[in-house]
This record gives structure tokens, C-alpha cells and sequence, in this order.
């Protein structure tokens, strides 16, 4: 019995949800998603509300019950409200800006990155330091996060690099000098 399968998604006023055979779509303000739901769950749409039910009672069916009504839920929420996280960079000479459809990035390499954002994101950079990503996939958005934090993750004697906002780096201490005793 999946306590969080069970459990209905609330459809708000402003985002229409269709489904066609195991295909649920659903479009709203900040644009279009479709998700396949796995071969073992049905969803029915009633009173603005849409209830996942599995067909069989076997592991696999009861293991993705749950998921499948998570992932319905972040549809309804991407559609209504949209997803966004925050990027900061920190080092001497580092900075970001979007040109076009690209967002480059200097990271103290001798070049500097570009990186072709998705169609569906947008990426606003404020103080050439912080970067918010925003779209209304949530799996993108973590996507594209991690994709420009993988250029140069924050290093732990410095603190130096991409890091996403409020992330604790856990600092080490440098080398110190010996003293030579005689």
C-alpha cells in the first residue's frame, strides 16, 4: 500500500491536464510537459483532481506507484509555478554571462566555457557571480545546475568555484611551514 501513491495531485484553475492511454499532459503558464507513466499505473482525472491507481499488486507496480504520482505532481507544479535554483560563483577573475542562447563562463582556464543552454531554460546572471536557473522541468533544471557546476566545483582549501546558494564547502587547512630544529 503506497501511502504517497494513494494520495490525489491537486490541479490548479489555470493548468489543463489530459490523458491519453498511459500519456498525461498538461500545460499551463510557464509552458507544455508530457510524461509516459510506467506500463503498470492508470490515472483518471475527476473534480480537478488526478488519482493514480496500479493495475497489479507486484513489487514493481507497488515500488512505482509512489513515483509515478511524485512525478506527476512536479508536472502539475513545473506547468503552474515553475522551478528555479541558485548558482554563485566565487574566485578572483571568475564570472559568468549569457550571450544569446549560451552561457559563458570564466572559470580561470585559459579559455573561456560555453555552455548551449536548453531551449526550455532560462538563466538570468545578476553581479557576474550569481547565476538563477529557471524552467518548468525539474529534472532539467537540476540537470543544467549540475552540468555548470561540474566546470569547477568548489575546492576545499580556497573555496574557489560554482557552487549552488547557501552550500556549505567544507574548508580544509593549508600546509604550514616546519620548523628545523637542531
Amino acid at each position: 500500500m503506497s501511502r504517497v501513491g494513494n494520495q490525489p495531485v491537486l490541479v490548479p484553475a489555470n493548468v489543463k491536464v489530459a490523458v491519453e492511454g498511459k500519456r498525461l499532459k498538461a500545460e499551463g503558464p510557464k509552458g507544455k510537459l508530457g510524461l509516459d507513466l510506467p506500463s503498470m499505473i492508470s490515472a483518471k482525472i475527476d473534480a480537478g483532481k488526478i488519482q493514480l491507481t496500479r493495475d497489479t499488486e507486484e513489487r514493481t507496480a507497488r515500488s512505482m506507484h509512489g513515483l509515478a504520482r511524485s512525478l506527476v505532481q512536479n508536472v502539475v507544479t513545473g506547468v503552474s509555478v515553475g522551478y528555479s535554483k541558485n548558482l554563485e560563483i566565487h574566485g578572483v577573475g571568475f564570472k559568468a554571462n549569457v550571450q544569446g542562447k549560451k552561457l559563458v563562463l570564466n572559470l580561470g582556464k585559459s579559455h573561456p566555457i560555453e555552455y548551449p543552454l536548453p531551449a526550455e531554460i532560462k538563466v538570468t546572471v545578476t553581479d557576474n557571480t550569481r547565476l538563477l536557473v529557471e524552467g518548468s522541468d525539474k529534472q532539467l533544471v537540476g540537470a543544467v545546475c549540475a552540468d555548470i557546476r561540474g566546470y569547477h566545483p568548489p575546492e576545499p582549501y580556497k573555496g574557489k568555484g560554482v557552487r549552488y546558494s547557501g552550500e556549505a564547502i567544507r574548508r580544509k587547512e593549508g600546509k604550514t611551514a616546519q620548523s628545523k630544529s637542531a
